[in-house]
């Protein structure tokens, strides 16, 4: 026969202890209630000791709050969201809260089903990098007062709180890096998508390659290809047949670790000749030989920040109104060999 689980009416039974007292305590507000030392040392050894644990669902229909947040991301094993997700998880611990990740590979139809599972849960609030569309589901989820942060990137001229980069700049600067080492035939490589962080990067190398007088030479990958075959041809073809490229700039770190297998296949020599430059940079990009120049993203202050606005947005009341917060913070260009003129 399965064994009851102990409850808080256990425990003041036992004691001979109110349940508001149990309560407080449990709650870790004894001190704040003024209970003495000794009642709340008793009260917790004996909830160790008959294993007592807070019934969570019962709790969340009593509170109406779920002390869980969701991180939806594209990739949950990229290093670049799997750092993030630690420091929001590390912040949302001190602030009693739990978090639940999942990853969309980028993809809508797997984003509304995670979105419509986890708010049918009652999760407190989303902290989401959003696939390409899902601007309304986005918006339903607002409608119905629930928290969300936006992270990464967002949907153009939609009044959504978030936390970018600036990835123009960031991209423009990158860009001009290259061609103040001497690089002259310069190619980007990016993702297939409408999203605007990889608009706003392709449009930095543009505009850098423009004014140099340059011509820009741009590849589009769509995310199913990028580790397949055909993604992996596309790579080659471009180096291989555009014998006048000298470098290449990836807007996405894991487009360049599949590359630099690309380009250690076509000739083990052409990654020491090729200007090579990459979005979001990792310990990989450190260690590789040669070392690779990178766009670093701080993301430190962007986990905070997220977590700064998420807190806000589950502290305000229904009678007021909290304003949009939409912060957008500074890259770190990162010179390393990779980016070095060989002469």
């Amino acid at each position: 026969m399965k064994q009851k689980r102990p409850s808080i009416k256990d425990i003041a039974k036992a004691l001979n202890v109110s349940i508001t007292t149990i309560s407080f305590v449990l709650n870790g507000k004894g001190e704040e209630r003024k209970i003495s030392k000794e009642v709340i040392k008793k009260i917790e050894d004996y909830a160790e000791e008959i294993n007592y644990r807070p019934n969570q669902i019962a709790q969340s229909l009593r509170t109406g709050k779920s002390k869980i947040l969701v991180f939806m991301v594209e990739d949950i094993g990229n290093p670049f969201f799997a750092k993030i997700a630690r420091i929001i998880e590390e912040i949302a611990y001190q602030k009693g809260y739990k978090v639940l990740f999942c990853s969309t590979e980028n993809n809508d139809k797997r984003s509304r089903e995670l979105i419509t599972l986890f708010h049918e849960r009652q999760v407190d609030g989303f902290i989401v990098i959003p696939s390409p569309g899902i601007q309304k589901d986005i918006e339903n989820l607002i409608k119905s007062d629930v928290p969300v942060v936006l992270g990464d990137r967002y949907f153009k001229g939609s009044p959504m709180n978030h936390v970018v980069i600036d990835n123009y700049g960031a991209s423009k600067k990158g860009t001009q890096h290259l061609i103040d080492n001497g690089f002259k035939n310069i190619a980007f490589i990016s993702i297939d998508t409408k999203q605007m962080q990889m608009l706003d990067r392709a449009r930095g190398y543009r505009d850098a390659v423009d004014e140099a007088g340059l011509s820009n030479q741009v590849l589009e990958l769509s995310f199913d290809d990028i580790r397949k075959q055909k993604g992996k041809d596309s790579v080659k073809n471009l180096l291989t047949q555009k014998e006048n490229i000298d470098a290449v700039f990836f807007s996405t770190n894991y487009l360049t670790q599949t590359a630099l297998e690309i380009i250690k296949d076509i000739d083990p020599k052409l990654i020491y000749n090729l200007g090579i430059l990459t979005f979001d940079d990792n310990d990989f990009f450190k260690i590789n030989t040669p070392s690779i120049s990178a766009v670093a993203q701080p993301l430190q202050e962007m986990g905070e920040e997220l977590m700064r606005i998420m807190f806000k947005l589950l502290k305000k009341t229904k009678d007021k109104e909290t304003p949009l917060m939409q912060t957008v913070l500074e890259a770190t260009l990162t010179p390393r060999d990779s980016s070095k003129r060989n002469t």
